[in-house]
């Protein structure tokens, strides 16, 4: 048997982390304080994975040559602090994955909004031009798990900082960083910093052969540029100049990554809003890197289908229309939300605050929103930021209550949309679990 890897976490990534070290040889344990869902407990057994749950694990985690710590687990948590202070050596699982994968090559995305669009247009783009590629990381399937089970000659995966965190080699041939917005400051000791830190690790072992697109219009991420060796070619994205990666300019965006270049109508976007052209731009420099034909960009640009939980329209009943924003769990991304809005809205906010700061806000909820509707358990922040500026602020403690409130408020003409800047985990399972229950009451009305 090769090294002893101790998995640290017996989730997506856990599992599918402890999957491909079974198949590499390592000598594998997977530990997790909680308890196993079903579904991971099945797949252990299936692949003959040793685990553990509950405290009675410790001893055997601080055994291990190698860590691979799971991202939803913070450094503060005690077995981690302990691990850390024993000098094991600790991995994520995207560094694993990334170790195993051979001559397959690697666009990661990361960023504080957009990721997951930017993401899923990438694979898309790839899908259509014919690439046999594999849409992984935080985005539905364990990137280890994709590695071990079916390869690909290309991943395409949605890369959080957590992840980033606990890289050593990981390189990806191209990275993309949408933005980067104050997120998850409980997790970097609300030091804003550290979390920037942490999302540029996405370029630190990448080399001359490599690409990096981020967008020259993004503030912090054009302020720290040059804190940084960056060895990679660099391709950013405006709006507002002209660069040599992509650019809009009078509704039209060029790519131009090198001799040749595309354009395209802004309007022949199948994403609409401000913030998905920057998503759409970072999505087509990466094509034209893979040298993926222009027609094919164009094409698939054209008829992407926009994402679950994110701006999804799901009904409008009596004039009123219903939008599904689940997916914003940041201050930032209701902001793009609301920016898009061009009627009247009624606002359904609130969850597990992560460090907000509402006043982002407070100029488009001025401008836009005529009641807010909070959905969760302490909405004592939103009032408190919003008091004075929206006539209506009502507490609601269940998707259904939050419909049927934010109706009764609205009049034909009306968006009610929910993008509610937090995360979910006080009322439900994730922000999937939040959107579906939405919908559902939104139909059943």
């Amino acid at each position: 048997m090769g090294k002893k890897l101790v998995i640290l976490g017996g989730g997506e990534s856990g599992v599918g982390a402890a999957i491909l070290a079974k198949k590499e040889d390592y000598e594998v344990f997977v530990a997790d304080q909680g308890s196993l869902k079903e579904q991971y407990l099945q797949l252990l057994k299936e692949h003959e994975v040793e685990f553990m749950t509950g405290e009675a694990a410790f001893e055997r985690v601080m055994l291990a040559d190698e860590v691979m710590k799971s991202p939803g687990i913070p450094e503060k948590n005690e077995w981690v602090k302990a691990i850390r202070k024993k000098g094991i050596p600790v991995i994520s699982e995207i560094e694993l994955a990334y170790r195993h994968k051979g001559n397959s090559r690697i666009i990661a995305i990361t960023g504080s909004n957009g990721k997951t669009t930017t993401t899923s247009l990438t694979w898309h783009i790839c899908k259509k031009a014919g690439i046999d590629a594999a849409l992984v990381g935080n985005i539905g399937y364990s990137f280890a798990r994709q590695v071990a089970e079916d390869p690909k000659p290309v991943y395409v995966a949605e890369i959080s900082s957590f992840q980033l965190d606990d890289i050593h080699k990981f390189r990806p041939d191209i990275a993309i960083l949408t933005n980067i917005t104050e997120d998850h400051l409980d997790r970097y000791e609300y030091n804003f910093e550290n979390y920037i830190r942490s999302k540029f690790r996405i370029i630190m072992n990448q080399t001359r052969d490599d690409t990096f697109i981020y967008c020259a219009d993004d503030p912090v991420t054009m302020d720290y540029l040059r804190k940084f060796d960056i060895q990679a070619n660099q391709l950013p994205i405006s709006m507002k100049t002209e660069t040599n990666g992509a650019f809009i300019k009078d509704g039209d965006m060029y790519v131009r990554t090198g001799e040749d270049f595309i354009s395209m109508s802004v309007y022949d976007f199948a994403m609409k809003g401000k913030h998905n052209q920057y998503n759409t731009m970072a999505a087509s420099v990466a094509g034209a890197q893979m040298e993926i034909r222009k027609e094919k960009i164009r094409e698939a640009v054209m008829d992407f289908q926009a994402l679950e939980h994110r701006m999804e329209p799901v009904a409008t009943i009596r004039g009123v229309e219903f939008i599904n924003d689940s997916k914003s769990t940041n201050t930032n991304s209701t902001w793009y939300a609301l920016e898009s809005m061009t009627r009247p809205t009624i606002l359904v906010l609130g969850g597990v605050d992560k460090g907000n700061d509402y006043s982002l806000l407070e100029e488009l909820v001025k401008e836009k929103v005529k009641a807010i509707i909070c959905l969760g358990v302490d909405n004592q922040k939103i009032h408190d930021a919003f008091a004075g500026i929206v006539p209506t602020i009502v507490d609601t403690q269940s998707a259904t209550d939050a419909v049927k409130a934010a109706f009764h408020f609205s009049e034909k003409g009306d968006v009610v949309l929910l993008s509610p800047a937090c995360a979910s985990f006080d009322l439900f399972k994730n922000y999937e679990d939040r959107g579906t229950q939405f919908k559902k009451a939104v139909r059943e009305l």
